[in-house]
């Protein structure tokens, strides 16, 4: 290996070594009460290596979480391709799409951790850092829900008038009970639990946007 390749591969390493650091500590500390130097000290380098690869906490904070946030998004558009693209029992399939939406709690409990901490110190948190987080992350999601429910509309399988709201709802129903009981993941909820939560908060759904004479 050239001297030039093993130089490239050691900045990564360290690049990635500041990252996994950093995650730990906001995720354990938060945003406002992080510092570099217990960053640096978790990843094992020195602040002025964080220096060589970051501008500030602000962009190490920005770069973890838009990461995580579009892992997060990608995972949910699958899940809705999956489960909306073709249904075969409205139901059955609301609900099916409705456990994988509150998968990724438990799945990227890192990020979650983070999205937590954002919650509780949003009145310190950068607004520019904010929206960033929420364009990656909750409002693609958002958009996409409301389309593909818009195409349910479509199909008559569903009576939707504001597709957006459409999106609101049934993300309220079907996972707003779990992401209070668990405080987004923080706390452990049983498989029991976890689906009759869901599986009533799906069949609320129904109930308000199944069509007048639906099944």
């Amino acid at each position: 290996m050239s001297s030039g390749n093993s130089g490239r591969k050691g900045l990564a390493e360290k690049r990635q070594a500041i990252i996994d650091g950093a995650r730990t500590v906001f995720a354990r500390d938060g945003y406002t009460r992080a510092s570099i130097d217990t960053i640096a000290k978790e990843a094992e380098v020195s602040s002025r290596t964080i220096y060589n690869h970051f501008a500030d906490k602000k962009d190490l904070f920005r770069t973890i979480i838009l990461e995580s946030a579009a892992q997060v998004r990608e995972v949910l558009f699958a899940d809705m391709a999956r489960h909306l693209d073709k249904i075969l029992d409205l139901e059955a399939d609301l609900l099916a799409f409705a456990l994988d939406f509150t998968a990724p709690m438990r799945a990227f409990n890192g990020h979650f951790a983070l999205v937590r901490h954002i919650q509780a110190e949003i009145g310190h948190f950068p607004p520019d850092l904010l929206e960033a987080w929420r364009d990656t992350g909750p409002r693609p999601v958002a958009a996409e829900l409301a389309r593909r429910l818009a195409g349910l509309g479509e199909r008559g399988l569903l009576a939707i008038e504001d597709p957006q709201r459409a999106a609101v709802h049934f993300t309220q129903l079907a996972a707003g009970e779990v992401q209070a009981s668990t405080i987004y993941g923080a706390l452990p909820i049983s498989e029991q639990e976890l689906v009759a939560s869901v599986s009533a908060g799906v069949q609320v759904f129904l109930r308000a946007y199944r069509p007048v004479g639906g099944q």
